[in-house]
């Protein structure tokens, strides 16, 4: 195994120039060194084999794959990677990255440092505390959880969605609909539950308990008791862990481990004993739970309340109700109703007037129609693509209609002295090529058009099978063919879609995920904004022969890349060629 451990690209030492050393890592055998270690642990938990294990966790927290990786996906990948800690530290260039790689992997054990309290604006006008712990620690945590994830991923119940690879809301959304869409169904009464502040309640000593035996265990205690540092104050941290972590939310999802259990709702029950017991789906601290009855839902509620207790989390009284399936419920920003023998999911009221409300504001706030574009193209894509797998066909037409109407309210305000028809001429017309809508918004300097919530196509999710992991070795063509089939707006146009799929959706230099963008899977609907507002330095397509040498802009001359795998690769061409790469996944 010590052997194993070495064979990583580039070897981490001082005498390497750190930004030539990071530009010279091969990506993608460091993540498939991490990959394959990862499915190591994870199978070795799946046979009992506790030793075994802690033996190969060991190996990946000596790792030199697992500190690149974990720098490159901290420091780079991470919607986060700007924010700095309390030492105001970020590590955005190459030679800082591969500085904090080598620095790691000479002297890997520091003391914790307190995490850094922001405030984020919630929907009700409160504020949701987050801690961002330093970029150092941030690493150190992405490497922890690398070694401590895959032996949980074998544990985890089928039914928990939330912040776990290869596992979103619309599985849990999707989930909820197949267990609700029986025309017979039996349990129309729903628990719609909320933990009150979980991150920030969690009983370390009851997490420790959970992980004891763990190889850096000690080290997860040290950022759990690190503090907190708020207008240049100190305050330590007796309970909770911070929301904003790396490792936070499998802390969480490793407290809450067992809540099916607690109320009978096992993955190894047949069909006919799984039909006499109330059923969870659980998203992070949301979760719904499907009973027979009101008084069957009254006493889920106090069993999970008790078994809740001693892991410092209570259920939120204001947030948790009892309702029927006619009645409906919101979960994830959908709304769940039974009309009649059908189950419909739409999205919420409350979800369809926030998004209205940020419409207003951008376009309020826009001087020009190229800044309104640029501006609210993300928040529509990225709203559609959350909500394309609900019944949203009416609530797309009605929103359409909105942001027309608003979008030619700001028209007519910005050229008071001209004529309806200048107007119409000078902002609307028929700017897509590829349909027949006189109608569209659009910027004739620039070329950009408005995105309409109407082009995105309604596509059913298929939610992932039962306790389906990631890190599992004997599925691997299962979640390539989950990559595969995923069509998500950001690879715009036919040519990029092409290049995806020959591609198998894996990108050939990292060999991590095209589509869902470096593995990382959006986690709400803020979340596929940001992400659309940040696709154009996302996927970039490569020449296989350079166009300076002759090479042409034909799809056999192309592939489709990771716009950061592009620059660190070119910032190599003076001492390599022009690069050649079997396109088949490793």
């Amino acid at each position: 195994m010590e052997a194993e451990a070495d064979m990583t690209t580039p070897a981490l030492n001082e005498e390497l120039d750190d930004a030539k050393a990071w530009h010279s890592t091969d990506w993608a055998k460091a993540e498939r060194d991490v990959r394959r270690l990862r499915q190591r642990i994870f199978k070795a938990a799946q046979e009992g084999d506790l030793k075994k294990v802690h033996n190969l966790q060991k190996l990946m927290l000596r790792s030199q794959a697992n500190i690149l990786v974990s720098v490159r996906r901290v420091t780079q990948l991470s919607a986060g990677c700007r924010t700095p800690g309390i030492d105001g530290l970020r590590a955005l260039e190459p030679a800082d990255r591969g500085r904090l790689a080598r620095t790691l992997a000479s002297e890997p054990a520091v003391d914790a440092k307190p995490v850094r309290r922001v405030h984020i604006p919630k929907a009700v006008g409160k504020t949701r505390p987050l801690g961002i712990p330093t970029i150092r620690d941030r690493v150190q945590q992405a490497r922890v959880k690398n070694a401590l994830e895959p032996e949980w991923e074998a544990r985890f119940e089928g039914k928990s969605y939330g912040f776990r690879p290869g596992r979103s809301c619309h599985d849990a959304i999707e989930k909820i609909f197949r267990l609700t869409a029986r025309s017979t169904v039996r349990r129309t009464w729903v628990l719609d539950a909320d933990l009150a502040a979980a991150f920030d309640r969690i009983n370390h000593d009851r997490l420790m308990e959970a992980i004891d035996g763990f190889p850096a265990a000690a080290a997860i205690r040290r950022w759990l008791k690190a503090g907190v540092m708020e207008n240049g104050r100190f305050a330590p941290t007796e309970e909770g862990t911070p929301q904003g972590g790396v490792i936070s939310p499998l802390l969480l999802n490793i407290a809450l481990h067992g809540m099916g259990a607690a109320i009978g709702d096992l993955d190894t029950l047949t069909k006919s004993r799984r039909d006499k017991v109330p059923l969870l789906v659980r998203y992070a601290d949301d979760f719904v739970v499907f009973c027979t009855s009101k008084d069957e839902a009254e006493r889920v509620r106090e069993t999970l309340a008790k078994w809740l207790e001693p892991r410092g989390l209570t259920i939120h009284p204001e947030k948790t109700r009892i309702v029927q399936l006619a009645d409906g419920f919101d979960f994830l920003g959908f709304n769940v109703r039974k009309y009649g023998p059908k189950t419909l999911i739409k999205p919420s009221a409350k979800a369809v007037e926030k998004v209205k409300e940020k419409i207003r504001l951008v376009i309020e706030h826009s001087p020009t129609p190229d800044a309104l574009i640029q501006r609210l193209n993300p928040l529509i894509k990225g709203w559609a693509t959350y909500y394309r797998g609900a019944v949203a066909t009416e609530t797309f037409t009605n929103l359409s209609h909105f942001v027309w109407h608003k979008t030619w309210r700001w028209a007519l305000r910005r050229h008071p002295r001209k004529g309806r028809t200048w107007v119409r001429a000078r902002h609307f017309g028929r700017f897509h090529p590829g349909r027949n809508d006189q109608w569209v918004f659009g910027d004739r300097d620039s070329g950009r058009i408005l995105h309409k919530f109407t082009w995105t196509r309604i596509q059913r999710h298929i939610p992932v099978k039962g306790t389906s992991s990631k890190d599992d070795p004997s599925l691997g063509e299962y979640w390539a063919a989950r990559t595969r089939k995923r069509r998500h707006p950001e690879a715009d146009g036919k040519l990029n879609v092409n290049l995806a799929a020959k591609q198998r959706g894996v990108c050939p230099l990292c060999g991590l995920d095209l589509i869902a963008g470096a593995g990382y899977e959006p986690e709400s609907v803020h979340e596929w904004a940001n992400w659309f507002a940040a696709k154009h330095r996302t996927l970039n397509r490569h020449h296989l022969v350079y166009r300076s040498l002759g090479g042409s802009d034909s799809a056999s001359n192309l592939m489709l890349i990771h716009a950061d795998c592009h620059r660190s690769h070119h910032a190599g061409d003076k001492k390599r060629g022009p690069l050649e790469v079997n396109h088949a996944r490793s």
